[in-house]
Order: structure tokens, then sequence, then C-alpha cells
């Protein structure tokens, strides 16, 4: 079933038993984070939560109900994909990169239903009245402070809007770019755009900010949840979001145009924010914010948006979430990246068996990598190759095993690498960009990696001792213990 709005997707996790409802007037100002942190470190992530009755900072009770920890689990994440494992979406993946046209002509027709798939999903515009702009609000009629923004730790520097889809364009090429970055308000009608360094945004910003232009920016908050998954995936520039999110769900993302500006939205947005930065201005300060890091960013300067209108549907629901201290919900949205990314990865690194980023590694600190070794120092290779790919060029230490580890599973790992390795011989230290988020680097955004190298060593590679093999009981005596283990009585 295609999920094409976020109220589709609360009543299908309701459906399912994994949504609680909280009729009681609950604050925007820290109290939703807290109960929301609390329900997340639960076993599997906690069920979504959806507050009927959020009381803004002002002590009003605010009419739109909110929504979080929607993506919370590895049963809601396949939910919001339309899949049943989120293997299956890497699957397709897999299927359409490895492609090859065979020979004759049935065999070339019989390539044409998978090609016709990947062309078949492009965003298509919806003429007519759109449902996110069944309200509209323009000028002094602009409020941000009447919408239950929530403000997620005590000493962050105000309310955010953290589950967004920021939408830009390219100046040069025109390309569409969907981002998920923290904004902040600022006031009724102006937000700060947290635009990192290494993002697609934040590059059209610094284009239209040289040629003197004003930068058209709208922000969409819900939608269906696979556009909204697609804004935190990290897609080649040239690759549109709503594109991706049309492949995953099998069915193209229908957009409308904004009202004050020449960007597309979606039209099953619940609020749609629209506006401008003006490059001319000067930059504000954004933060501190409680970051998914579990420590503080601090502020920094970061251009200010301009609004321009605000649309929403006649009952519109906020959808947002919190980041902090792993595990989050942040995390379910991360392994699905992981478990999706992995057959592009595989393209270039072709050894790579399985690949995991656990929850305590904050996505950039720590990565697992197995591998089919084949020829000594074959594990520099993959680790200097993944430090050169994409945004795995961010990951601080890096650690790599044989391809019959579980990466997936942390305690075998360390296990089998805290054997596998002589710190002096199997660590190697290098330099590059790190996360801008990482308050341990030696200088913002640049700094040093490490790559442990917890393969068994070979003789070529300088290894002239016996290697001892893994204790594994014999198949002979499992089978035989399996058959009598109901009735041992061992609970």
């Amino acid at each position: 079933m295609t999920l094409n709005s976020l109220p589709e997707f609360v009543t299908a996790i309701e459906r399912m038993g994994e949504l609680v409802r909280i009729t009681r007037p609950v604050k925007t100002h820290l109290e939703i984070a807290e109960i929301a942190d609390r329900t997340m470190k639960m076993p599997n992530g906690g069920p979504a939560l959806l507050f009927e009755r959020p009381i803004l900072p002002d002590g009003s009770e605010s009419s739109v109900p909110v929504a979080i920890n929607l993506y919370g689990s590895r049963k809601r994440m396949c939910l919001a994909l339309g899949v049943d494992t989120l293997d299956a979406v890497g699957d397709r993946i897999a299927e359409m990169v490895q492609l090859k046209v065979p020979e004759g002509l049935m065999g070339k027709l019989s390539m044409l239903p998978k090609l016709a798939e990947m062309a078949k999903y492009p965003p298509r515009t919806r003429s007519g009245k759109a449902a996110c702009q069944e309200v509209v609000h323009r000028g002094d009629d602009i409020d941000l402070d009447r919408l239950p923004f929530l403000q997620t730790w005590p000493d962050d520097g105000g309310r955010y809007l953290t589950l967004p889809m920021v939408i830009t364009k390219d100046p040069s090429t025109g390309n569409r770019n969907v981002g998920m970055y923290r904004v902040q308000v600022q006031g009724k009608r102006d937000l700060a755009m947290h635009w990192q360094r290494h993002k697609s945004g934040a590059a059209h910003w610094r284009e239209m900010a040289e040629r003197g232009e004003t930068m058209p920016v709208v922000i969409a908050l819900g939608g269906d949840p696979a556009s909204v998954y697609s804004g935190s995936a990290p897609l080649p520039p040239a690759i549109d979001e709503f594109l991706f999110a049309g492949f995953l769900r099998r069915e193209p993302v229908e957009l409308t145009k904004a009202l004050t500006c020449d960007l597309d939205v979606p039209a099953d947005a619940e609020i749609v924010i629209e506006g401008y930065i003006d490059p001319s201005e000067a930059l504000v300060m954004e933060g501190p914010f409680g970051d998914h890091t579990g420590f503080y960013s601090l502020a920094d300067l970061y251009p200010r948006m301009h609004v321009t209108a605000v649309t929403t549907k006649k009952k519109p629901l906020y959808a947002a979430t919190l980041v902090g201290r792993p595990p989050m919900e942040d995390y379910w949205l991360g392994h699905a990246t992981e478990r999706i990314f992995l057959p592009l990865l595989k393209l270039t690194l072709p050894e790579i068996v399985d690949y995991h980023m656990p929850a305590a590694g904050i996505f950039h600190n720590l990565v697992f990598a197995s591998i089919d070794k084949q020829y000594p120092g074959q594990a520099y290779k993959v680790m200097h190759a993944m430090w050169g790919t994409g945004l795995m060029s961010l990951s601080k230490v890096l650690v790599i095993v044989d391809k019959d580890v579980n990466v997936q599973d942390p305690d075998e790992v360390w296990w089998v690498a805290l054997n596998n390795i002589d710190p002096k011989r199997d660590v190697e230290f290098a330099r590059g960009p790190v996360d801008v988020l990482d308050h341990a680097s030696q200088h913002f955004s640049f700094g040093s990696k490490m790559g442990i190298d917890a393969t068994r060593k070979w003789p070529e590679e300088g290894f002239t001792r016996e290697w001892p093999e893994k204790i594994v009981m014999d198949a002979e005596t499992k089978a035989s213990v399996d058959a009598m283990w109901a009735g041992l009585g061992i609970k």
C-alpha cells in the first residue's frame, strides 16, 4: 500500500499497534522532547507518539497535533518505504546497477520492464489547488509562533524545525535539492537556516551569494513518508530526491507550485513555509542546539530566511523528531540509508560484503565493514577508498574485518577485532574532512581519522606466527543437542 501523506502514515502505524496517542496537554517547551527521549530508548525504539494537545510557550493550546518517533523502529521504517525488509530496496538497486545487455532480440526485450521501472517515477506537478494550500497566510498574517515547533533541550537557542524537507535549486543546473537540515525559529517571520558546508543546500547558497542573487527557499513539513526520508538520504547532487522517493514508493510524488517563489513543493505536505535568503544581509546567530552527537553544537553564524508565505491544510499535523544521546529515532533513518546504499558502495568496492554504522557511533564516528579479502593489504585499500566516497569521507573510525564476521552485531565485531589486532601494526591514521559537529577535531571540519585492520593476517603481510582458528562446536553435536533442547527445561 502506497502512503501518500503524513496522516495516512500515522493511521497505518496505529493499525499495526505502534502508536500511542497522548491526550493530556503537554508543553512544546522540553516536555514533549523528554517524553520522546524516554520512549526512543525503549527496546526496539519504542512506539510512535501523537500529542493531541500541545501547549505553546505562551500557555495556549495549539490546534495542530505533534507526531514524533514515526520512523523510530525497523518495522515503521519498512512501513514508510513500503517493504518487508530494508534490504529489499537495496536489492532493487543492485538489480538495476548490475543490468547487462543480453544477446539476441528476445533477451533485449526482456530488459524493457526493468528499464521502464527506472524511468516511470519522475515527480509530476498537480494542477489546481493542492491540499497543502487550503489555508494561506501572507504578510502580517504570518506568525510562526502559532505553530507547535519544539524546544528539545534546555540550552537550545530556541525552537526548531527538526524533520523538514528544505527545497532549493542549483542556480547553474536548475537541479532541485531536498535536504533535511535543522531550522531555528527566530521570530514570527524569520528563520535561521543551518546549512553545513558539506551539504548541497549550502553549495547553492554560496553560489547565489557570489552572484549577489536572492535565493528562494521552501520548507515542506509532512508529506508522504518516503519523500521525508529521501531528504535525509546521501544522494548525488544530480539525483532529485523526489525522483528517488518515487522509486521507493513505486509511484510518482505529486508536487504543486509554491505561491511566492519558483519552486515546487509536495502537494500533500501538511505545512509549507515559503521564503528567501538575501546574501547581502549579515548572517544571524543560530544555536546552540542539542545535536545527534549527544552534545550541544555551538552557536554560529548562518543565513536568515525571510518568510513570505505559510500555507497549510485545513487541519494540519506537525511531524518532528528529536536528536541527542543515542539511540534515537534518527538511528533508524540512518540504518535505512545503510541498507539501501550498500549496492552502490559495492559498485566501487566489490570486495565489501556488508557494513554497519552502530548507534553509538552516531553515523560518522564509527563504521564496521566486512570484506572478502583476496590479497595482502586489501583492508587498507578499502579504508582509503571509503574515506574517498561521498559522506563516508567524514567517518572518524573504520574497522575492517573478514567476511565471516557479522558486522550487524557490534559485540561480535569488537570481539574479533580486539583479538585480531596488534595496535602498532594494524592501526593507521589519516587526515581529511570531518563532520562539522565533531567538537573534538583539532580544527573545525578538518581532522584525523583512524583505520583498524582487524582481518586475519597473511604471511605476505609479515605475519610469521601460526594464526589460530575460532572455537566452533561440531555440527553433529549441535544437531544432537538441538534434538534434546526442548526437553531440557532450560528457559
